[in-house]
């Protein structure tokens, strides 16, 4: 069941939402960048990718030659922000991908702040 018609049977008809961006530490150019919403597979099959908190042009994007790998890496998130993060996604947290099930990360600091990353299957 997808989230829309989830939201139509709990309210019992046609629920809008207001599209959501988080400020936090604002970007490089001091507009906010909208929160991507990727939706979650239950399988790997496309590597992963992350849902970034505070997000001001950070990415990241998972190969899936590295979740069939399994071996403990670690990432850089810039993305197009002017500043860097890594994350380290580990042994145990390539499990859970191939299982199917995300995990979230903190990053390093980088700029003077850190971002939960989220982690799930592309």
């Amino acid at each position: 069941m997808d989230r829309k018609s989830f939201l139509q049977i709990l309210g019992g008809g046609l629920v809008t939402l207001p599209i959501l961006s988080v400020i936090g530490c604002g970007s490089d150019d001091g507009a906010p960048a909208p929160i991507p919403e990727p939706t979650p597979t239950e399988n790997c099959d496309n590597g992963a990718i992350g849902t970034i908190a505070s997000n001001h042009g950070h990415s990241l994007a998972v190969p899936v030659a590295d979740v069939q790998a399994g071996v403990e890496k670690t990432y850089t998130i810039q993305g197009t922000s002017g500043h860097d993060h890594t994350i380290t996604v580990t042994v145990a947290n390539f499990t859970n991908l191939s299982n199917g099930q995300a995990f979230e990360i903190t990053s390093t600091a980088g700029g003077g702040h850190t971002h939960i990353v989220t982690v799930f299957c592309a």
